[in-house]
């Protein structure tokens, strides 16, 4: 998938969360079923301690991305008539950058030692043990899902608002910023956003959740395989996402731009 023009720098985001899940799927996963079978860690805690590292500086990675494509798809709806001149792909492919070193700087104190690796014996999947580290556990979790779950959903309320007012027939006054905000909300690539973020959100609720449910109540659920179950839900959603993010969808023909604008002028 490449970044073509400025019109399509959406697909450097998409470029960067199949990288994530693509790695996921290479590094964590492969390492991660053979354990689940024998049910028990075989690779040692050197490897352990990467495999965890890896889960959540990936995860981190794919967080912050939707909230970068958020604000892409905020900046189509906001602003439509500066949108190419705001979003370049110089500057996508800056945040890109900076979204895998951040991510993968705020996660890396317990890859240096700080705590230790366990192998979770109910979810058969080898983590690093965050509540060893409460205060480092609370603030990244503050930083990683704080601005991106409040950015996610204000920018998608924005723009879904937009979307009610243009098809409720509500005039603007300036017929060309609705045209180009009409070819915009037009664009596939809002739904299809949109559906990778409840998509991944869906996937991993139930583990957040329980995990959540356990820290603040200290009782463990005793159901055989849930924590298995909901802890894999959350790595084979990469699957369907890779297909997603490899398949964007076309933008919007001509034709169609020539019959929104015709439309738009007669309201």
């Amino acid at each position: 998938m490449d970044c073509i023009g400025p019109s399509e720098v959406i697909n450097c985001y998409l470029l960067s969360l199949a990288v994530a899940d693509l790695l996921c799927g290479i590094l964590v996963v492969p390492l991660s079923v053979y354990p689940a079978i024998v049910r028990d860690w075989v690779y040692g805690d050197p490897i352990c301690r990467v495999v965890g590292y890896l889960e959540v500086t990936l995860w981190a990675v794919t967080v912050y991305t939707f909230m970068w494509i958020s604000v892409d798809r905020y900046l189509a709806v906001r602003k439509p008539l500066r949108y190419e001149t705001l979003q370049t792909k110089t500057r996508c492919q800056c945040w890109m950058a900076f979204t895998w070193i951040s991510a993968a700087m705020l996660c890396c104190p317990p890859l240096l030692g700080f705590n230790k690796p366990h192998f979770d014996e109910d979810a058969y999947v080898c983590m690093l043990d965050w509540g060893s580290m409460a205060a480092y556990s609370v603030t990244l979790s503050i930083l990683i899902l704080g601005p991106s779950l409040i950015t996610i959903v204000y920018t998608y309320t924005y723009i879904f608002s937009m979307l009610r007012k243009l098809r409720s027939g509500v005039p603007f006054h300036d017929k060309e910023y609705a045209t180009a905000l009409s070819e915009n909300l037009s664009n596939p690539s809002h739904i299809m956003s949109f559906t990778l973020v409840i998509a991944f959100w869906l996937s991993w609720t139930p583990y957040i959740g329980v995990k959540l449910y356990e820290y603040f109540t200290g009782v463990k659920f005793q159901i055989q395989f849930l924590h298995f179950g909901i802890v894999w839900l959350g790595f084979f959603k990469l699957i369907l996402e890779i297909n997603d993010t490899d398949h964007p969808k076309p933008p919007i023909s001509s034709s169609s731009k020539d019959f929104l604008h015709d439309n738009l002028l007669q309201i």
